[in-house]
């Protein structure tokens, strides 16, 4: 049986316009607010920018989770957000970015050093 993830997330505005969601493809929904995919709330308001996620092991947990933030106040929300995130950073802006992976490290003589 394949391994579910689950996971309950913050996209903000540039001006902190807050939406907190749920999926079990976090980067894909990710995706999808950056670009927009969907008409709704996160077009409207331009909330594209990831600023904090929590894993959870069944979608219950995560859907009780979800609601749970959404009767908070704002304040506890950005509390949440800025205790892990203090400068709101897009948390998913490299995903999707080819890495380059290095099979060995340069040898000293091959830096230009003046040896």
């Amino acid at each position: 049986m394949r391994e579910r993830n689950f996971w309950v997330y913050i996209v903000a505005s540039r001006s902190h316009t807050l939406y907190i969601g749920f999926t079990s493809n976090i980067e894909e929904r990710a995706w999808e607010h950056k670009h927009e995919a969907h008409k709704g709330f996160t077009k409207t308001y331009r909330c594209n920018r990831l600023v904090w996620y929590e894993w959870h092991a069944t979608a219950l947990s995560g859907i009780a989770r979800e609601k749970q933030l959404k009767r908070w106040s704002r304040d506890k929300k950005i509390a949440l957000i800025e205790r892990e995130n203090p400068a709101w950073v897009d948390l998913s802006e490299k995903w999707g970015t080819p890495y380059e992976f290095y099979e060995e490290a340069p040898s000293k003589g091959d830096g230009g050093s003046n040896e």
